[in-house]
């Protein structure tokens, strides 16, 4: 994204185009680097977790130390792994279930990061729900396009009364796409989940930093974790849940 950033600013403005990194620049490609000395890092060296703890937390080339994200977004990511074959067993709800999760996981990252919830993998994603419900996955096709639909036009909506009210801008755009790719997949009836879930958990979380840590209520709080944690919430317990709060409580 910021390569694509700075090849269009350069482009605007005239200048020659910037060649700091190697083309093609992707997912795939260049191998894995250290960021403190750029050394290329060799396929023993990448075992999640485990080469972790046989590099003593340190890169082998410049002993900078390596930071523990890596081994907790890997800790992370197979544990997701362990609990939704639990709940899907092994079989297609499982694979779209699995590549759901670990795509709100690396979602969650880049918010908490950047503040950004990248359109490359939002928008894909929203269109594998659509196609994955197209063959009743998780719901019906019916179901998924509605829930798109109304998952982006109700953060859209929240965004722009908050606007009107204060001026300022509540959320980004990115906010609206994740919950669309969460209807998507799981159909509009979990929406009012999510958002409850994401909202009462993201303002304690946000009233407890400026309580305790001294946050400026300036900076802005990143709310796609708060969505990509309900989300997957939901994908395993939504129906429990909903059950729940519409006949819990009349004994139905």
């Amino acid at each position: 994204m910021e390569r694509e950033w700075l090849s269009e600013c350069a482009s605007l403005l005239g200048n020659e185009e910037p060649n700091e990194l190697p083309e093609p620049f992707n997912l795939a490609t260049p191998q894995s680097r250290c960021p403190s000395c750029q050394r290329r890092i060799g396929a023993l060296e990448n075992i999640p977790i485990i080469s972790y703890i046989v590099l003593g937390r340190k890169c082998r080339g410049c002993k900078k130390p390596i930071s523990a994200r890596y081994p907790l977004v890997e800790f992370t990511s197979g544990l997701v792994a362990v609990v939704v074959a639990v709940k899907f067993g092994f079989g297609a709800a499982f694979c779209g279930a699995l590549g759901l999760s670990w795509s709100l996981v690396v979602l969650a990252a880049i918010d908490i990061d950047t503040q950004l919830l990248p359109d490359s993998i939002t928008l894909p994603l929203l269109w594998a729900g659509i196609v994955a419900n197209y063959f009743g996955l998780f719901v019906s096709l019916e179901e998924a396009v509605l829930g798109a639909i109304f998952g982006y036009l109700t953060l859209w909506s929240i965004f722009w009364i908050f606007k009107l009210a204060t001026g300022k801008d509540g959320m980004g755009d990115g906010d609206f796409k994740l919950l669309a790719v969460l209807g998507a997949w799981l159909g509009w009836q979990v929406l009012p989940v999510v958002v409850v879930l994401s909202s009462v958990v993201g303002a304690a979380f946000g009233i407890s930093m400026i309580l305790f840590s001294s946050h400026d209520k300036s900076m802005p709080i990143p709310f796609g974790p708060y969505l990509a944690v309900a989300g997957w919430i939901a994908l395993l317990w939504g129906d429990e849940i909903t059950n729940q709060y519409l006949f819990g409580s009349s004994g139905l």
